[in-house]
């Protein structure tokens, strides 16, 4: 299984700035999109055109799937993955599980997993074994934004956007506030409130 070796690029790590009146960090839209064209080539060039299986997780990734999966040359095949979590009993010992759906088959194929964030890696590990029980050629993990310090697996993306600090919490892009709004965000940021209203294009 891959998605445990150290992640090819490190441009990403150096693309947090801080906003003007100091509210935190940002990644502006273009920005977002100059990284996400760069780890499009990254992966064309790594599968040579061949088909390509992404899956991609709900409900955080799917922003960042659809603008990445546009960027990819070759024939590509989506599938989508709900992640669920569950409070158990064990013999008197609470815990939580994590839980997916169907997975789909994908023997014999080149699989590339497709997240908003890597922190823990609890979840993403559970996930690419589940994916890597049906025999794929080859399966990589791709994500947004990479936490490492909160790190709880021996686990590392293939492919990452962009490094942040463990206590940054994003929204934008795809990623929600507490109250859920702000997924509709064209930009990330940090420590801001989440209104709604999307960045405007410059023309």
């Amino acid at each position: 299984m891959s998605g445990r070796k150290a992640a090819s690029s490190t441009r990403g790590s150096q693309a947090i700035k801080a906003n003007a009146k100091g509210r935190g960090a940002s990644f502006s839209e273009s920005r977002i999109a100059g990284r996400v064209a760069e780890l499009g080539r990254e992966i064309s060039r790594a599968y040579d055109a061949r088909r390509l299986d992404v899956v991609i997780t709900l409900d955080r990734g799917f922003v960042f799937a659809a603008d990445l999966i546009r960027e990819l040359d070759g024939t590509v095949v989506c599938h989508f993955v709900r992640e669920e979590l569950r409070d158990v009993n064990d013999s008197g010992h609470p815990r939580r599980e994590v839980l997916f759906g169907a997975v789909p088959d994908l023997k014999g194929r080149d699989v590339l997993l497709v997240d908003a964030i890597l922190e823990s890696g609890v979840t993403q590990e559970f996930l690419l074994r589940r994916l890597g029980e049906s025999s794929p050629r080859s399966l990589r993990l791709a994500v947004l934004l990479d936490k490492p310090e909160k790190r709880r697996v021996d686990l590392e993306s293939d492919y990452f956007g962009f490094k942040t600090a463990s206590k940054e919490v994003w929204v934008g892009y795809g990623l929600a506030a507490a109250n859920g709004t702000g997924r509709n965000l064209r930009q990330l940021s940090n420590g801001a409130k989440a209104t709604g209203k999307t960045e405007r294009r410059k023309k």
